[in-house]
C-alpha cells in the first residue's frame, strides 16, 4: 500500500462525512503491462473530483466519462478496461495491458463512514486487515487478515482485498543523504518520517516529511514500526544510529539499514553485540553497508542506492535477481 492510497481513503472519509456519495475504485488484477498494481485505489464523486490513480491517466478519463453519463451506479461491480484492440488504442494502455477494476458506488451513511474509518486505521496501524465484499448484495465487512494470500482475490461472487499499512520510511537522523532519501521515497509514494533531536538539523524543513524532534530510538520504541516500515540510519553518529538500530531489530520492520563502509559496519556489529546485547540473528537483520553497490559517492547517489535497496527487499527480490 502506498501513501497515495492512504490519501484516497482519507479523502473518501472526508467526502462521506460531508454528505457526498462516492465511487471507490480498486484495481483487482492487471494483464500485460499496467502502471498500477492490484490494490491501487481511486475515489471520485459526482462532480468529477477525484483523488488517486488506476493507470496514470487514460483509464481515469474513461471512468469519469462513465460517471458523466450516469453509469456505474450499482453498489459493487467489476469493470474491465483495455480488452479490445480498439479500447487499448483509445486508452493508450501499454503492451496490451488490461485492467480489472472493482467499482463501488456508496451513499453517504454511518455504516460506510465507519467502514472507511476502519480502512484508514488499518493503513496507519500495526496489523493487516481484509475487506470482504459480496458482488451480489453489495455488502461489505472488515476483518483481521489471518490467511494471507494475494492482495486481491475474486471467487464465487465475493471479493477479498488485503489492506495493510502504507509503506513507511523512517529516517533515523537527518543528513544530506537522508534529505535525498526523503525526496526519492516521497516520489515513489512512501510515508516519510524523520526523527532527530538536534535543533541545528531543524533549520531546513523537508516538504511532505513529518519531523519528530526526538531520538529515533524513542520514536521506534513507542511502537511506530509496522511490517511495512523501513528504518534507515544515515548520520554516522553512533549516539543516534546505534540506539535506533537496537530498537528497530525488535520490531516487525521489513528493512533496517545503516550507512558506513565495510570496516565501519564490522565495528558497529561488534559494538551492537557487546554494548547492545544483540544476538547474531538480530544483527543479521541489519543491512550494513546499506544500499545497493552502485559505486555511489555523492549524497544523492548514496540515497538512490538506499531507496532502491529498500524497494528490492519490499518486493522480495534477491540481489542476484537484479
Amino acid at each position: 500500500m502506498r501513501q497515495l492510497d492512504l490519501q484516497v481513503v482519507e479523502t473518501a472519509l472526508q467526502w462521506v462525512r460531508e454528505g457526498h456519495a462516492v465511487w471507490l475504485c480498486t484495481v483487482l488484477s492487471t494483464y500485460g503491462s499496467a502502471p498500477r498494481a492490484p490494490g491501487a485505489m481511486l475515489v471520485a464523486r459526482a462532480d468529477g473530483r477525484y483523488v488517486g490513480s488506476l493507470s496514470g491517466g487514460c483509464v481515469e478519463e474513461a471512468f469519469l466519462d462513465s460517471l458523466a453519463r450516469g453509469e456505474l451506479r450499482a453498489p459493487t461491480q467489476i469493470v474491465r478496461y483495455g480488452e479490445s484492440d480498439d479500447e487499448r488504442q483509445r486508452l493508450r494502455l501499454p503492451c496490451g495491458g488490461i485492467l480489472q477494476v472493482l467499482v463501488e458506488y456508496r451513499a453517504a451513511n454511518a455504516a460506510w463512514a465507519d467502514h472507511l474509518q476502519g480502512l484508514y486505521d488499518a493503513l496507519l496501524g500495526q496489523r493487516r486487515q481484509v475487506r470482504e465484499l459480496d458482488l451480489t448484495t453489495g455488502a461489505f465487512a472488515l476483518a483481521v487478515d489471518d490467511r494471507g494470500g494475494a492482495v486481491a482475490q475474486v471467487e464465487n461472487e465475493r471479493v477479498r482485498l488485503r489492506i495493510g499499512p502504507a509503506l513507511r520510511l523512517i529516517l533515523a537522523g537527518l543528513s544530506p543523504v537522508a534529505e535525498y532519501c526523503a525526496s526519492f521515497a516521497r516520489a515513489i509514494g512512501c510515508e516519510v518520517i524523520a526523527c532527530d533531536p538536534r535543533e541545528e538539523m531543524h533549520q531546513r524543513p523537508l516538504e511532505g516529511v513529518r519531523l519528530h524532534p526526538v531520538l529515533p530510538s524513542e520514536f521506534i520504541a513507542a511502537g511506530n514500526c509496522h511490517e511495512a516500515t523501513a528504518m534507515v540510519a544515515l548520520t554516522h553518529d553512533p549516539r543516534i544510529d546505534d540506539l535506533a538500530l537496537m530498537e528497530a531489530v525488535r520490531t516487525p520492520a521489513f528493512y533496517i539499514g545503516a550507512m558506513g563502509s565495510r570496516q565501519t559496519s564490522a565495528r558497529r556489529a561488534e559494538r551492537l553485540a557487546r554494548v547492545g546485547g544483540l544476538s547474531a540473528e538480530q544483527i543479521a537483520r541489519i543491512h550494513m553497508p546499506i544500499g545497493l553497490d552502485l559505486g555511489s559517492k555523492a549524497p544523492a547517489e548514496i540515497a538512490l542506492s538506499v531507496v532502491a535497496d529498500v524497494l528490492r527487499v519490499y518486493h522480495g527480490k534477491a540481489r542476484d535477481e537484479l
